[in-house]
C-alpha cells in the first residue's frame, strides 16, 4: 500500500482517500520479549483477508498492534497509506474498528439502546441482521451468545469502517450463526469497500469468505496465498500449522 494523496500521520483527522492497512516488517508483544516478529500483511480496500494460525500463534497479538492497543517494538502500521503510531481511539476516528473475541456489548442496557450508544441507527442494524428485530428491547446480557455478537457486529459494520479488525467472531457459536457473521463481513467489503482482517477459528469457512489469507506461526508470517490456493491446501496447512497450540516460549504468542 503506498501513501495517498491527502493522508496526514497521527491527528486524528479522517483520511481523504479510503483506506487499507498494512504491517511492514512489523515487530511486537508485551513487555520487553517480542511475541511477533518481523510481519508483513496488507489487507486493501474491498478485501476480506484471513489471519490463520494455531492458538498462540501471535494472530491476536498482530491484530492489537495494528489497532494500536500495543505499540510496535519494530517496523510499522500503515493506515490509509500513512504511517501511524496512534493509540486505538485516533485509529478509531481514521475510520479503523476493532472487534475483539469477547463480546463487545453493554449487557444491562437494551439492544436498542446498545446500537444507539454505539451511534448506528436501528434501521441499518436490521438491514444486517434482521433477526435481532424482536430482540430490540431485551437486555443485551439475556440475548443468546449469537444475538450477543450480531449486535457486536452491527454496530461495528453500521458505523460504515474503512478498516475491520475482526479477533474470533465465530467463537462458540452454532454454525448457522458463524455463517450469517461471516456473510455481514463478506458484505461490508462488497458494498462499503471495507478492509477487513478476520481471525477465524472456523478455517475452511474463513477461508471461502475471505479473498486471501496468511498463516501464522511462532510469531511470524509462514505462508500466504489467495484463499483458493490455501483451500487446495488445507490438509497440509491443518496438519502442519494449525493442529497444536503453539508453546509459549520468545516466539510464541502470550
Amino acid at each position: 500500500m503506498r501513501a495517498m494523496a491527502g493522508t496526514t500521520d497521527d491527528i486524528g483527522e479522517p483520511f481523504s482517500a479510503v483506506a487499507g492497512i498494512e504491517a511492514q516488517g512489523l515487530s511486537s508483544g508485551y513487555g520487553s520479549q517480542a511475541v511477533i516478529h518481523d510481519v508483513n500483511l496488507v489487507v486493501e480496500p474491498g478485501e476480506v483477508v484471513a489471519l490463520l494460525g494455531a492458538n498462540g500463534a501471535g494472530k491476536t497479538t498482530t491484530l492489537l498492534t495494528l489497532a494500536g492497543e500495543l505499540s510496535a517494538m519494530g517496523g510499522q502500521v500503515l493506515l490509509g497509506g500513512a504511517a501511524t503510531k496512534a493509540p486505538l481511539h485516533i485509529r478509531a476516528r481514521r475510520g479503523l474498528t476493532f472487534v475483539t473475541e469477547e463480546k463487545s456489548i453493554f449487557k444491562g442496557m437494551s439492544a436498542r439502546d446498545n446500537l444507539r450508544v454505539g451511534g448506528v441507527d436501528t434501521a441499518t442494524a436490521l438491514e444486517l441482521f434482521p433477526e435481532l428485530e424482536p430482540r430490540l428491547d431485551i437486555r443485551g446480557g439475556l440475548l443468546s451468545g449469537g444475538e450477543q455478537q450480531m449486535l457486536t457486529l452491527a454496530r461495528a459494520l453500521g458505523r460504515n469502517p474503512q478498516v475491520l479488525l475482526a479477533d474470533e467472531l465465530s467463537m462458540g457459536l452454532a454454525p448457522i450463526i458463524v455463517q450469517r457473521l461471516l456473510e455481514a463481513v463478506r458484505d461490508a467489503a462488497k458494498k462499503q469497500g471495507t478492509a477487513v482482517l478476520l481471525v477465524e477459528q472456523h478455517v475452511r469457512k474463513a477461508l471461502g469468505y475471505a479473498d486471501r489469507a496468511y498463516v501464522m506461526r511462532r510469531g511470524r508470517i509462514e505462508i500466504e496465498g489467495t484463499a483458493s490456493d490455501l483451500a487446495g491446501r488445507i490438509d497440509e496447512i491443518e496438519s502442519s500449522y494449525l493442529s497444536t497450540s503453539e508453546v509459549p516460549a520468545p516466539e510464541a504468542e502470550v
